[in-house]
């Protein structure tokens, strides 16, 4: 290969962009997400040869991009633990021909629906110019062996794509597919520019977004030196150069991150005209990396293919510290433009993920969103009142009934908001938010419960997050935990201790850059549940290499399993014992990134954690030591 990405000619683009990818599946439905350069005449899905009839939700994001959701849903469609072969095709025409999307051995992509949940695979936090490894192509890899029980489901428990930490290389990538798909414009209000058509994708306008686009406030601010001052950033990523804006851009990064198909279409010199010194050093180690990224998407796409896949979001999907504050919102939703660069992250999140994890809730959603892009260019005022739906909308949550059942939370748009100071951090969920999540669990022996953000977290790395509050600086630290907010905090503790909920509880995360396990019982009561916080992150991101070590030694010195200082947390009714990474004796955080690997037995107790690394090695958390 030379030194640029390949390219090729636009008029051989393939039908298929990008996808398919299984969603939501069930004995009753199944249900698939493709993005075609086509628009499609009377698709069908092929299950064994049988032809069905989906429900056909398309959403046209451009000229040459055309999104759909495909719902297959019949009596006993799906068979307990039989393996379905399945095919895509238009007026007669396979859409998935040739396109090497079968592991060995197999026919064409498979699936295999699960009632029994015996093995998940999960994780969170992708981010492509990274310098890790993406754990995904590793998945993929161990499917491809053909071990004798494929996973349940891929779960992705947060921060899929990055729209706020975009490379130089990548932004000129989205604004190549941006031109190809001929997607979608818009125009803007309170911006530096009129319309999405007129930003600047030129050598002089990278890197440059967060001085000379994104929306700063008007009133003042209070920083962690408890100084006053106007025109404080909105947005608070500190790597926000290249923050996507509009929803074409948006719409061609999930394309770019989830398929290797429209990679061979743009063309990215490895070293620009007129960037500094300092600058294309920094755009050469990212062009390189996205070079890697790239040559695994094949991968990626044949995982996500073959294994039910499911999703939500975390703050990076729409922007850094999204909702972290009752203040960062009202800067946020009270300027034109950031609202609207919010909101067409949602958006794109709603057609990219959310729709595919539960179809029957976004209907109506969806049929708004479907008017909006049938115009050339995105009516302002249309796309305004489909935001403002999107903002108010309270049914990202979803769960599966499998046993155990899988229970997936909105951790982001349902905050429990500070009463006594808007700049400290809101409660991850509110009441009637946690109450409703209680009435999923009682009656149930077993659950596993998804929540991006670690419900037992490191507690050194939370008492440095609440020091950071008291000054002022909770958006500095990313102070996103579930102990930040008292009566989240007790609401979510009382919860583990009430008799009528489960004896098995699993909880998977990720958020934080690095990965640990839990076991977690109550004290001083004889039948404790049985918990364990499963902490896998991030599928291609870490934790910084030299900081990490020291949390972890410290967190062990001064929360150890007999310091008196846990009696001053606020989970001082419970007993955590940190999980031995591969038996060692006082590590109890990887910094290396993965994929989650949970094998899980019928009583719904884990019988393995593990975390497999994109070298194929694998670090297993082994039970604590007896005392």
């Amino acid at each position: 290969m030379n030194h640029n990405y390949m390219t090729t000619s636009p008029d051989t683009l393939p039908t298929l962009l990008a996808g398919p990818i299984l969603r939501r599946c069930e004995a009753h439905q199944l249900t698939l997400w493709l993005v075609s350069s086509r628009k499609l005449a009377a698709p069908a899905v092929l299950l064994n040869g049988t032809i069905h009839r989906p429900t056909v939700n398309e959403q046209q994001l451009g000229e040459r991009a055309f999104l759909y959701l495909l719902n297959v849903s019949a009596e006993q469609l799906l068979t307990d633990g039989a393996e379905v072969f399945f095919d895509i095709q238009d007026a007669g025409e396979s859409l998935l021909a040739g396109m090497e999307l079968q592991y060995p051995g197999k026919s064409g992509p498979s699936l295999i629906w699960q009632s029994q949940l015996g093995k998940v695979l999960h994780g969170s936090c992708r981010n492509p110019h990274h310098h890790s490894a993406d754990a995904l192509v590793a998945a993929d890899t161990l499917l491809s062996q053909g071990s004798d029980e494929r996973p349940a489901l891929l779960m992705l428990s947060g921060d899929q794509v990055y729209i706020d930490d975009v490379a130089g290389p990548m932004l000129h990538a989205i604004s190549q597919v941006i031109a190809l798909l001929k997607l979608r414009h818009e125009d803007f209000e309170q911006a530096p520019v009129s319309g999405s058509d007129k930003l600047d994708y030129s050598t002089h306008g990278l890197y440059q977004r967060a001085k000379q686009l994104l929306p700063r406030t008007r009133y003042p601010a209070k920083t962690a030196l408890w100084r006053w001052y106007i025109n404080h950033p909105i947005f608070t990523s500190s790597i926000a150069e290249n923050h996507l804006v509009s929803f074409a851009e948006m719409s061609a990064l999930y394309l770019l991150v989830w398929s290797p198909e429209l990679w061979h279409f743009v063309d990215i010199p490895k070293a620009p005209e007129g960037l500094g010194p300092k600058r294309l050093a920094q755009w050469q180690k990212e062009w390189d990396r996205l070079l890697a990224f790239r040559a695994g998407l094949g991968q990626v796409r044949r995982l996500m293919a073959n294994l039910p896949t499911y999703m939500i979001f975390d703050d990076h999907d729409i922007t850094d510290d999204w909702n972290l504050t009752a203040r960062w919102e009202e800067a946020a939703y009270g300027h034109g433009f950031s609202k609207r660069i919010i909101g067409n992250a949602l958006l794109t999140y709603c057609l990219f993920q959310g729709a595919g994890n539960a179809p029957e809730k976004f209907s109506a959603l969806l049929t708004q969103s479907a008017d909006l892009l049938q115009a050339p260019r995105l009516d302002a005022a249309a796309l305004d009142a489909l935001i403002d739906q999107l903002l108010r909308f309270e049914d990202w949550h979803y769960h599966l009934d499998t046993s155990p059942r899988l229970v997936v939370l909105d951790t982001r748009t349902r905050r429990w908001r500070s009463e006594s100071n808007l700049a400290k951090p809101s409660g991850l969920m509110d009441w009637e938010a946690l109450m409703e999540l209680q009435q999923l669990l009682i009656g149930q022996d077993k659950v596993i419960i998804v929540s991006a953000a670690p419900m037992f977290g490191v507690k050194l790395i939370e008492a440095v997050q609440r020091t950071a509050t008291l000054m002022g600086g909770s958006l500095l630290v990313d102070a996103e935990n579930w102990m930040a907010h008292p009566g989240a905090a007790n609401a979510l503790l009382s919860m583990f201790m009430h008799r009528k909920t489960p004896q098995e509880f699993i909880i998977l995360s990720g958020d934080v850059h690095y990965s640990f396990a839990y076991d977690v019982r109550i004290r001083f009561r004889d039948t404790s549940p049985n918990i364990y916080q499963i902490t896998a992150s991030g599928i291609k991101n870490q934790f910084p290499e030299k900081l990490l070590p020291w949390f972890d030694k410290l967190n062990g010195w001064l929360y150890g399993y007999f310091s008196p200082l846990n009696l001053f947390t606020k989970r001082k009714r419970m007993l955590i014992r940190g999980r031995r990474p591969n038996g060692e004796r006082s590590k109890r955080l990887v910094n290396q990134s993965g994929i989650g690997i949970v094998d899980i037995d019928p009583s719904g107790t884990p019988s393995r954690i593990a975390l497999l690394h994109a070298d194929m090695s694998e670090t297993e958390f082994l039970p604590p030591r007896e005392h």
